[in-house]
């Protein structure tokens, strides 16, 4: 498994609000507007799943498997043209402020990671800025 992991971002509120909605994925309701329809289309979600199509990738579907309140939940792919894990990590700064990485490990067959691992370790850190700048209120 090759392990790609984004830059700790910081995130201007605080823990538990951080975890209340990256742990309940209907909350992605309030950011649909702001996801891009040219790189991500087919967008649904409920509490415990999310599915995008991803082109060139094609569908992408993944569940949350475990949640570890308040500093991370992980998520396991369930259609996805390969295995992976992702993981966001959520751990306190202060009371107002919150720092938070993600990291994915996927099961990239050896003749394509070469293709494969830049834009992976890209997609994981614009993941990261994205979840930095949304309102956790």
């Amino acid at each position: 498994m090759s392990k790609y992991e984004s830059s700790i971002k910081t995130v201007p509120y605080p823990q538990e609000n951080v975890y209340r909605n990256i742990s309940d994925l209907s909350n992605l309701e309030r950011i649909r507007d702001r996801i891009p329809s040219d790189k991500v289309q087919d967008f649904s979600f409920d509490s415990d799943s999310v599915t995008v199509n991803v082109p060139p990738v094609g569908q992408v579907s993944m569940r949350i498997v475990e949640r570890d309140e308040p500093k991370c939940v992980k998520f396991e792919a369930e259609q996805s043209p390969m295995p992976f894990n992702l993981w966001i990590q959520v751990l306190p700064v202060d009371e107002q402020t919150s720092k938070m990485k993600v990291t994915v490990k996927a099961d990239i067959p050896f003749m394509l990671q070469a293709l494969v691992s830049s834009h992976l370790q890209d997609g994981v850190e614009k993941v990261a800025e994205a979840l930095a700048q949304v309102p956790y209120e």
